[in-house]
Parts: C-alpha cells; structure tokens; sequence
C-alpha cells in the first residue's frame, strides 16, 4: 500500500482503495458522499477526504499567498524546528556531515528497527479496528492477541468478522507478526 492510498468502507464493506483522486471518484459514481463512508490512510487513522475541485491533487487546500518553506520543498526536504540541548548540538556539529545529514541518517537507522516497524504495525492496526471492529465479538480478544503478538489468536478472535474488514485488518498487521510470514 503506498503511502498516499486509501481505503473506504461502507456499510462494513470495502468499496475501494487507491489515490484520493480515485476514491473521489468511485464515491461520485455510488452516488456517495464523504460523509456515508469511513476512509482511512496506510497508518490506519481515519481521514476525511475532499470532495471540492478546488483543492490540489490528493484532497489538499492550497498554500495561498505564495508563502515561502523553508527547506528544499520541491526535493520533498521540509524544514521544521528542532529542540536540543547545547551538549546535543555539539555532538551533532562534530559529526561528519554536520547537523542534518547525521539526523538524516540516525532516522533511517531508526526506521529500519523491527520493533518500531511491529510497533507502527500494531498501533495502525489498533486504530482501523477501533473504528471498524470496536463492537464486533472478538475485538478485544484480537486487540490483546495482537499486542501479545500471538498470530493464532489474532486470526481466531477475528474469524466471525466480515471479511473485508478481517482481510484489511489482516493487511495492516502484517509487520506485527513477521516472523509467522
């Protein structure tokens, strides 16, 4: 799933998943609107998706006004604050590269830990099922299997849900139990 694709239920069935571009219009063609359905992103959060023409490809407004980004925006580098202590920011100045490119690298060495990939796993799990399963049987049996990292109750406490939303929960849990892959 990439990172900027949805999926859409509705009536506790999946009606479809791909690009903002497309779910607007698979919801033109049902006759829906954003309001009928739940949408949700790759983390498993609930998002609301635009429906207006005016917004800019992937349902966002608009920077108006010709605002300036700091960074490199169209390398995709943004720039944000970062808060360090001053023993913090000598450490990183004397690193070869300086200040950035070792933050840069020390986040993709941390990207790459298994246990924030099963982490970032079970918590986007956890966030679909709140929404889509919180009162179906086996929830709760399933939330406790799924941080416990017992694959076998995870699939059992969620065999008598609807197969969309088991099959979707299924997807986005697959980092949380990779050794069983």
């Amino acid at each position: 799933m990439s990172s900027s694709e949805l999926t859409v239920f509705h009536a506790g069935r999946c009606l479809v998943t791909g690009s903002p571009d497309t779910v607007r219009t698979t919801l033109a063609r049902e006759n829906l609107m954003p309001h009928d359905v739940l949408c949700f992103d790759p983390t498993g959060k609930q998002v609301d998706i635009a429906m207006a023409t005016t917004m800019a490809p992937g349902g966002i407004a608009p920077v108006k006004g010709g605002a300036t980004r700091r960074g490199r925006p169209r390398l995709g580098v943004t720039g944000r604050e970062v808060t360090l202590l001053p023993r913090q920011w000598a450490w990183l100045d004397s690193q070869p590269g300086g200040a950035s490119a070792t933050l840069r690298r020390l986040v993709d060495e941390g990207r790459k830990d298994h246990r924030l990939a099963v982490r970032e796993a079970q918590d986007a799990t956890y966030r679909f099922m709140l929404a889509m399963a919180g009162n179906l049987a086996g929830y709760e049996s399933a939330l406790r299997a799924l941080y416990a990292r017992d694959r076998e109750g995870y699939l059992a406490a969620m065999s008598v849900w609807p197969a969309d939303i088991r099959e979707h929960a299924l997807k986005l849990s697959l980092a949380a139990f990779p050794e069983s892959m």
